[in-house]
């Protein structure tokens, strides 16, 4: 199977609907649908977060979610110097030297998790990942927490949240189930609540999904088109991130009138699915090391401007540090399962073993 192949499942499977959506207009760099601007265009991608001011709080946006789930002050929903000293903070422990401090966590667990190929073992990448993302979340927020066990509970939160506030039909209780979620979360990262408590929840939410989401993607391609050859080339994960795009569509609200590129109109209270995946044409060009994309294109899979994911450091590190760990084996892919419950697409399960 080719490795474009192989990870088109994970957009059908996961969000089957909303990703035929998306394919239907792409072709389109915005496409209107009633109060809901579907925008695939990489100029009109990054006026949608840099120029049009955006309500953080308004229904069917992440924040939004957020803010209704936790009832805190959240990275989200703030304003004005709270707004950028909470990112200003954020970014700190996120940045070069809080990387490399956290660094020795996933490297060790790579070492351990993946010495079963060495026999000639098979190892599923999902709960390696999964572990890795929930030992580095629990260290980052100060949680004293088994990583698995927090991954666990930070996965079914924001797949509940998900299914309230995506596009489409909800079933009855979807809000109840998504609030039941984000409180046993909460008190695994927070047990004796406090101010902090729901930026803490939604670090470790943003930090686990994507790291689940990216890891084992990141894998398969490599997998597939048998890329180890370029390991240890920088250029490798800055690819794989963007061709897969594990944060692939960003729903924000405008609260004031505006203007796209093209002279698209946008009115306050309008939704926009800005489509990461194909403002970086994942769905397009193959990823190359040996002439990637320019770098300004491939961080737009982290946002752009005061939007832009202050993690975006850390998820290179991992998927470049995971990529260089399995690349002694060159393995190859021999089972694959879709997670059609989570928020981000991604793998259920995705064995591998040695070549």
């Amino acid at each position: 199977m080719s490795a474009r192949s192989r990870d088109r499942r994970v957009y059908l499977g996961s969000h089957p609907v909303l990703f035929a959506l998306l394919a239907a207009t792409r072709r389109r760099p915005v496409t209107r649908l009633g109060r809901t601007l579907l925008i695939h265009d990489r100029e009109a991608f990054v006026a949608g977060l840099t120029r049009i001011p955006l309500d953080r709080t308004a229904p069917g946006t992440t924040g939004g979610a957020a803010g209704r789930l936790t009832g805190g002050d959240l990275l989200f929903d703030q304003q004005g110097d709270d707004h950028r000293q909470t990112r200003r903070a954020t970014s700190d422990a996120l940045g070069a030297t809080g990387v490399q401090r956290l660094r020795p966590l996933w490297t060790g667990l790579l070492d351990r998790r993946l010495e079963p190929l060495a026999d000639g073992g098979r190892v599923d990448l999902v709960p390696v990942a999964a572990e890795i993302a929930g030992t580095t979340a629990a260290a980052l927020v100060g949680a004293a927490v088994d990583g698995p066990e927090l991954a666990d509970a930070a996965r079914a939160a924001a797949a509940a949240a998900a299914r309230d506030h995506l596009p489409g039909l909800r079933r009855r209780g979807t809000a109840d189930v998504a609030r039941a979620a984000t409180e046993r979360l909460t008190a695994l990262v927070a047990p004796d609540g406090g101010s902090e408590a729901g930026l803490a929840t939604m670090l470790a939410v943003a930090a686990i999904t994507t790291t689940v989401a990216a890891l084992p993607r990141a894998a398969a391609w490599a997998c597939d088109a048998d890329l180890w050859a370029y390991a240890d080339s920088p250029a490798l994960a800055d690819e794989l991130l963007r061709v897969t795009a594990p944060t692939p569509l960003l729903p924000r609200v405008a609260a004031e009138a505006g203007e796209l590129p093209g002279g698209c109109p946008v009115r306050a209270g309008d939704r926009m699915l800005l489509v990461a995946r194909h403002a970086v044409d994942a769905h397009r060009g193959e990823p190359d090391p040996e002439r990637p994309a320019p770098a300004r294109t491939a961080q737009l899979v982290f946002g752009a401007g005061p939007h832009a994911c202050p993690g975006a450091r850390l998820a290179r590190v991992q998927v470049a540090d995971m990529l260089r760990a399995l690349a002694p084996y060159r393995p190859v892919v021999v089972r694959a399962r879709v997670d059609r419950r989570s928020a981000l697409p991604s793998w259920r399960s995705l064995v591998v073993r040695a070549s």
